[in-house]
């Protein structure tokens, strides 16, 4: 079979090649995008660091919000700022996994089959209201998201680092939606969750979006390429390196642990929660200028690393409870190490 399909990032570009970025250069890169990112991006500093916070640590991200609060916005401002692919997949109930991941197709021509990549085959995917689309679409990221590869026709092809999806979903209408499995909320690093603008952040969004312009969309020409895949790739690097004390270690385990027997949740995280929570908490320390993970990181990224991975029981659904308030009591309730 033939690729058809564009060149990407060299092969060898891969994390083996490349060497870790650590210290102050470190922290000091990923202020940079930040403050690139926000140029755009305004208001919710919170969501922004925990969008860089799971860049950094190598995971995806699942972002929960109504429309028009600026998610595709975000993603668009923080390729820029990277210098990095972006691509786009609106979900919806007719795609097919193949409009996802590419598929093969006959060329009369060259009478051989020939191999067209999806829309995956990029650095930054946005998975635009993931949960309209079927159980099979969805699964199509399941292979991309954990393994990094796409397989067509029996046929592997690595995608080429870095990779992260930011899949968006709607929590209000829920009608003609298929909820994302547990398996597949699983694989997301955190979830993310994006409320309204504060009334000052969308007063200056107004003013500086209808200033002079007669589209409705954001100039992102003032947001700088400060970065590069490789320089991304050397981040995360440098991000896994992070100190980490057995203490702070057990720490994460046992609030994860306490998910399993908690009154209230039928459902607990697994051990790809406690992976996550370790790896949330490393680029939590990155994003406050340390080297070292604290138990504070851990309880700052806890709620966004767990949320997805714990389901409440009917009795707490019926009196309007929510997974955060649950996680805020459990984390009030789970002893931390003396720092």
């Amino acid at each position: 079979m033939t690729d058809t399909s564009p060149p990407q990032i060299p092969a060898n570009a891969t994390p083996a090649a490349i060497a870790p970025i650590t210290g102050e250069a470190l922290v000091a890169q990923v202020a940079a995008i930040r403050e690139q990112v926000s140029k755009a991006f305004i208001g919710q500093p919170q969501v922004l660091d925990q969008i860089l916070l799971t860049l950094i640590a190598g995971g995806h991200a699942l972002i929960e919000g109504v429309p028009g609060l600026g998610k595709t916005l975000l993603v668009r401002a923080l390729s820029q700022a990277l210098g990095c692919n972006f691509a786009r997949v609106q979900f919806t109930p007719d795609l097919m996994p193949s409009d996802v991941s590419g598929h093969a197709f006959y060329d009369p021509k060259t009478t051989s089959f020939m191999i067209r990549r999806g829309p995956v085959f990029t650095h930054l995917l946005l998975a635009d209201e993931v949960n309209r689309a079927p159980a099979k679409t969805q699964s199509a990221l399941l292979e991309v998201m954990q393994e990094r590869q796409v397989t067509i026709e029996g046929r592997s092809y690595p995608l080429a680092p870095p990779f992260m999806t930011l899949a968006t979903q709607n929590p209000v209408e829920q009608e003609g939606t298929y909820p994302l499995p547990e398996a597949q909320l699983d694989r997301f690093l955190v979830k993310i969750l994006i409320d309204y603008p504060s009334l000052a952040d969308e007063k200056r969004m107004v003013a500086e979006i209808s200033n002079g312009r007669v589209a409705s969309d954001f100039d992102l020409a003032q947001v700088q390429r400060v970065s590069s895949p490789e320089q991304i790739v050397g981040l995360q690097l440098g991000t896994a390196l992070v100190q980490l004390d057995d203490a702070v270690i057990d720490y994460a385990v046992r609030i994860v642990a306490a998910t399993r027997k908690w009154p209230g949740i039928a459902l607990g995280a697994g051990p790809r929660g406690s992976l996550a929570l370790v790896r949330a908490a490393r680029a939590q320390a990155v994003l406050s200028g340390r080297d070292f993970v604290t138990p504070d990181d851990i309880r700052e990224v806890a709620k966004p690393a767990l949320r997805h991975r714990i389901a409440l029981a009917p009795e707490l659904q019926i009196e309007g409870q929510d997974v955060d308030a649950v996680l805020h009591a459990l984390l009030a309730r789970v002893e931390a190490p003396r720092q």
